[in-house]
């Protein structure tokens, strides 16, 4: 008898149809991925880290120099 529960559960019992009802109304639902509106000219701070003579490389031409790696990474990604 000690492998045998207290009570038999039924179909129909409360415990079972609780916990029926909560993981329906907990169960994540698989949403579609938010994508993200592009607006031209708005800029994103983001901390990065490069190479120092990349780094050199690019501010060599004066200011800009921040474009102009944007610039770069716009071409290597083909946008």
């Amino acid at each position: 008898m000690a492998d045998q529960p207290r009570r038999p559960r039924t179909l129909g019992d409360a415990r079972s149809e609780a916990e029926a009802a909560f993981k329906k109304v907990t169960a994540k639902v698989a949403e579609a991925p938010v994508k993200k509106t592009v607006v031209p000219g708005i800029k994103e701070q983001v901390s990065l880290r490069i190479d120092q003579d990349v780094l050199e490389h690019f501010q060599a031409g004066g200011p800009g120099w921040q474009d102009r790696i944007n610039d770069a990474l716009r071409k290597a990604a083909g946008k």
